[in-house]
């Protein structure tokens, strides 16, 4: 089970870095808020993974937060993209 939670954690934070990279190079002001919403989901992935290997359960509520402000800032997002903020595509 060790061997399974490493390679998740790797990989996880491998697709963090790889969106990271996504978030500032863009090209357009929709790509970024996407791959924001891709960067706290994969956050919340790796928290549930640290609440397996701890064993504590108290992480499985910061992860639930987590993902809550996620959907709240891309329904922002989104919400100031659709009433005419400035775009960039």
């Amino acid at each position: 089970m060790d061997t399974v939670i490493l390679i998740s954690q790797v990989i996880m934070g491998l697709a963090l870095l790889l969106t990271f990279v996504r978030v500032v190079r863009g090209p357009s002001l929709p790509d970024r808020v996407v791959a924001l919403e891709l960067f706290s989901t994969t956050v919340v992935g790796l928290v549930g993974v640290y609440a397996i290997q701890s064993g504590v359960a108290s992480f499985l509520d910061a992860a639930i937060v987590i993902a809550l402000m996620g959907f709240l800032a891309a329904i922002g997002f989104a919400r100031f993209l659709e009433r005419g903020g400035p775009r960039d595509d």
